[in-house]
């Protein structure tokens, strides 16, 4: 490149033509080839032979939104099935800072001394206003997280809970065809998400706090209806009597409630995640409810109903997106949300009128 600044009219001034500038992309670096995607058949044969990676693609692939990821995730958990549902499936929930993962890592270690292999499937709490989520229950599994025969894996409660529900229970399906005998879900804390992950485990573990007034809140129905077995964490120091307390108010309140479908009375015991105090008694009393549901034949009920709980959940979440991915239903609505906001039309009615558009009635 010249310099104007060389020519006669500029006799004080001379400018070098300076270095060449090297190119910006390096001309030894190769093209990096695109992977090319399994195929349901090959991914099914690398999760039954244990392969982890695979795993994790397979579970993306369940959680991912595009239509042709969801095609072969449901291929690929099709050709699963047969080999899944050989797991104890249990699940663990409790109100914010219960010690739900410090208790996952205490738990998840005793039963892997005996032997098998672990998935720990965690509901990881989303924004509301970012829809992001941290995904980081794996730093607080630290000697979990770590381990050889152990699966930790997050997944973002966002979006509809529905959605994330059957996800979860697709990646169940995976886990066990890939050779886990033991399926944690750990949920995102009391509330709505606890009928949803009862219906796709075998044993519902609720983990409570002494002194924080929650025991009062156990004469109160749901979440203490669905638990099998209830524990009060940090029962150590100079909270074991609080604990105690809190235990013996616990099991006053579940004489309220009638016996469960599985004739099973629920317990409650006490221990300490943090100390690691009570975990043998507490897995104790998990293998006597598997014992005991086996023994009377309601374990296998309690599979199939899921099964058809989630034949109908599937069903409304396929008319719910078919629904709103519809175009004309799409107009239609911002049309009637008008209506509603210039008090020209009821929210029943105009509901009415866009069902029977929906429905060409």
């Amino acid at each position: 490149m010249e310099h104007h600044e060389n020519e006669e009219l500029y006799p004080g001034l001379n400018v070098n033509k300076g270095i060449a500038q090297p190119p910006s992309v390096n001309p030894y670096l190769k093209p990096k080839k695109r992977k090319r995607m399994l195929t349901a058949h090959e991914y099914v044969e690398e999760i039954l032979k244990g392969n982890v990676t695979i795993l994790s693609q397979a579970v993306t692939l369940v959680e991912s939104q595009v239509p042709e990821h969801q095609a072969l995730a449901q291929e690929v958990i099709e050709k699963c099935l047969p080999f899944a549902g050989n797991s104890k499936r249990i699940g663990i929930t409790g109100v914010p800072g219960a010690g739900k993962s410090t208790s996952i890592d205490v738990f998840g270690l005793h039963v892997l001394k005996n032997g098998g292999k672990l998935a720990v499937l965690a509901i990881d709490p989303s924004s509301e206003r970012t829809k992001g989520s941290i995904l980081g229950d794996k730093t607080r599994m630290e000697k979990l997280s770590v381990h050889p025969n152990a699966f930790i894996r997050p997944s973002p409660s966002a979006g509809s809970l529905g959605g994330v529900a059957r996800k979860t229970r697709e990646t169940i399906v995976l886990c066990e065809a890939a050779g886990y005998d033991n399926i944690f879900v750990e949920t995102v804390g009391v509330g709505q998400s606890e009928t949803a992950v009862h219906s796709m485990v075998d044993f519902f573990l609720l983990i409570q706090l002494a002194g924080t007034g929650d025991e009062l809140q156990g004469i109160k129905r749901g979440i203490m209806e669905m638990a099998d077995g209830i524990v009060i964490n940090k029962a150590d120091g100079d909270n074991i009597e609080r604990a105690k307390l809190a235990m013996a108010q616990f099991r006053n309140a579940l004489h309220l409630f009638p016996l469960p479908p599985s004739r099973w009375t629920p317990e409650v015991l006490t221990y300490s995640g943090y100390f690691e105090l009570g975990i043998p008694e507490v897995w104790d009393m998990i293998d006597r409810y598997f014992e005991f549901v086996k023994n009377n034949g309601y374990f296998d009920t309690r599979r199939q109903e899921q099964e058809k709980y989630w034949m109908y959940e599937s069903i409304d979440e396929h008319l719910r997106a078919n629904f709103y991915q519809n175009q004309r239903i799409a107009d239609l609505l911002k049309v009637k949300e008008q209506m509603i906001l210039n008090c020209k039309q009821s929210s029943f009615m105009a509901a009415k009128e866009v069902l029977d558009k929906y429905f060409n009635k």
